[in-house]
């Protein structure tokens, strides 16, 4: 089988990022079910949490897309380098309804910056399997009315595989299938005091499954993702959030697809368009008051979505430099990503 050199160049090249750590979305944004308390969890978790793991999560989930096309082989060893930028901006109205009149108005604009070094390993158990270890270190600042400060710490490690079930073939749809864990290694934002630090995980186990699909259509590459993930239950916890202390939290199961084209300008150069979007169920909060009862309260179904335009130039057979730009389609969605990912091949 022969595949035009041009075509190759854009399977190759094809590095646009979200695990999605990346990537199941963690439940940051409490909606009020059980009266005021939980509207103060709401707002607590938000501004620990903000909405740096649904970009992981947007990541994780396309991470897989740009090496399907070709696993490496067995034996193999593949090491990755990915600078990432996500900026989140928020503006909330503040208001006091109480006395049937507004009173004390005020808007309040937060933002945060977060940095992401990424180091990733792949190895060829089988020429159709591979297994991956994801690092991240992660640098973030956050500048809000309660705090505003940089937290410096190692992210959620990801183990994973991806297993090939067929040969690729011409004029055929190849498909790759995927699991990951992603271990809350990270400062947990269920763990971290609101007005002292920064949550740098996702304070969660999750689980995710998928499948990647790709089509090449000279000199096009077609490709689509599709994947479920669930986390385990938080538990033993002990957070103070305005006079209720949260103990328990069962995240909700999620689910994320995404879809675009790589398309070769050059023997050196490609260009990438793609749409990922992540659905997180209702998560379960138990909170339990100063006389010890507990009482329950579920976040909002969170939705993010993510266009992202990319481009790569390939140094050398080895080497192919990729830049990402995302823009966020969605209240749950980073406003800004940027994405420099350098893959190395030993």
């Amino acid at each position: 089988m022969k595949i035009s050199p041009m075509l190759a160049l854009a399977a190759c090249s094809l590095f646009v990022q979200p695990a999605m750590a990346q990537e199941a979305a963690s439940p940051a944004t409490a909606t009020a079910t059980s009266g005021a308390t939980a509207e103060a969890v709401r707002d607590a978790l938000a501004k620990k949490e903000g909405d740096a793991d649904n970009a992981t999560l947007l990541k994780d989930t396309l991470t897989a897309v740009d090496k399907q096309y070709s696993l490496i082989r067995k034996g193999k060893i593949q090491l990755n380098y990915e600078l990432g930028y996500a900026y989140i901006g928020q503006e909330k109205i503040n208001t006091d309804l109480s006395s049937g009149t507004a009173t004390l108005f005020s808007i309040e604009n937060s933002n945060s910056h977060t940095f992401t070094n990424t180091l990733m390993m792949d190895y060829g158990v089988l020429n159709n399997l591979t297994a991956n270890v994801t690092m991240p270190f992660i640098s973030r600042y956050s500048d809000s009315a309660t705090y505003s400060g940089v937290s410096n710490t190692i992210g959620d490690l990801s183990l994973g595989l991806r297993w090939q079930p067929a040969e690729v073939k011409r004029d055929e749809v190849a498909m790759t299938l995927t699991g990951a864990v992603r271990l809350a290694t990270g400062t947990s934002p269920f763990k971290v005091d609101v007005d002292k630090g920064l949550a740098t995980g996702s304070g969660v186990n999750t689980f995710n499954i998928g499948a990647n699909m790709t089509k090449i259509v000279d000199p096009v590459a077609l490709f689509g993702s599709f994947n479920l993930g669930y986390g385990l239950v938080a538990r033993h916890l002990n957070q103070k959030l305005y006079g209720a202390t949260l103990r328990e939290l069962k995240p909700g199961a999620s689910i994320g697809f995404g879809m675009g084209f790589a398309y070769a300008l050059s023997y050196k150069i490609t260009t990438s368009f793609s749409f990922q979007e992540s659905i997180a169920a209702r998560s379960t909060l138990s909170l339990m008051d100063a006389n010890g009862k507990i009482t329950k309260a579920q976040t909002q179904t969170q939705s993010a979505g993510i266009l992202a335009i990319g481009a790569g130039y390939r140094v050398n057979p080895k080497t192919t430099v990729n830049v990402t730009v995302g823009a966020g389609l969605t209240a749950a969605a980073p406003n800004l990503t940027l994405t420099l990912s350098l893959p190395l091949m030993l």
